[in-house]
């Protein structure tokens, strides 16, 4: 296949309804912390803040670790105080005072006593969503290997998933390098080594796999009984279009999911 007709056989996208929110991680997340969302929910509407935070914190001190989800933060991050001190997100939640201080600069204090917020889970649920997102890149990722699956159970074809390679003795041209596949496939004329992924988007670290890939592949095909295959598609390689044509000059099996029923033939040959 030419590489012009490889780059326009590139997928638009691999995401399905399922990629965008994992709600049963949500829930768990939520139902870990409700009971303390729940007795925080006593700050809302209160016009004497400072004391119902005293009140509460005497009753369960405990229930104000979550503070900082409620700002969208799931980290114990480090932050600047007034004094111009680095402290700790969570030293704000140690006292009544340090919790009135925080409320009070991150802009709660107005969103609680004007009632902005009337259930604090539900608003952490939606936060927890927005969180959530940031998973998005690692489901694509893993998306594709999915499809790939399908593709290689459909077909019938025998597969072993996140394999070490440490579990084959006799390829010793990585060296030490303690490298996972995606897939693994033995056929009677050879093992291949499979890695698959898609880019949606462009970045450096397209180069970077390619580079990765170009180097890896020429190791494991210098033993007969081996051989790299590299599944990858997404139009985020238009953006590093010379990486990719260098790094399929030196691959000999490289396919996009147009294309992988070439690779399902030969395996189909050799079973």
């Amino acid at each position: 296949m030419s590489f012009e007709k490889f780059l326009s056989q590139l997928s638009a996208t691999n995401l399905t309804l399922d990629t965008f929110i994992d709600f049963s991680k949500v829930v768990d997340n939520i139902n870990r912390i409700s009971i303390k969302l729940n007795q925080l929910n006593y700050l809302i509407g209160k016009e004497e803040l400072k004391k119902a935070i005293s009140d509460l914190f005497k009753e369960n001190k405990n229930c104000f670790s979550v503070l900082n989800l409620i700002i969208a933060v799931r980290d114990n991050r480090p932050v600047i105080n007034n004094s111009g001190n680095i402290v700790s997100l969570d030293s704000y939640f140690k006292s009544p005072e340090k919790v009135y201080e925080f409320i009070l600069e991150t802009g709660l204090s107005d969103i609680f006593k004007n009632k902005n917020i009337t259930n604090l889970v539900d608003y952490v649920f939606g936060i927890e969503v927005g969180l959530d997102t940031n998973a998005r890149k690692n489901r694509g990722g893993k998306r594709m290997e999915k499809v790939v699956e399908n593709v290689f159970s459909s077909n019938k074809i025998p597969y072993k998933k996140e394999v070490y390679i440490t579990d084959f003795k006799d390829l010793t041209a990585l060296g030490d390098d303690i490298k996972r596949f995606d897939f693994v496939i033995e056929t009677d004329k050879k093992t291949y080594l499979i890695e698959a992924n898609f880019y949606n988007g462009g970045g450096s670290k397209l180069n970077e796999v390619a580079r990765s890939y170009s180097d890896l592949a020429p190791k494991i095909n210098s033993n007969p009984k081996f051989e790299f295959v590299w599944i990858t598609d997404g139009q985020g390689w238009l953006s590093a279009k010379n990486k990719l044509q260098e790094a399929i000059n030196n691959i000999p099996k490289v396919y996009n999911l147009r294309s992988l029923p070439e690779f399902i033939n030969i395996l189909r040959t050799e079973l």
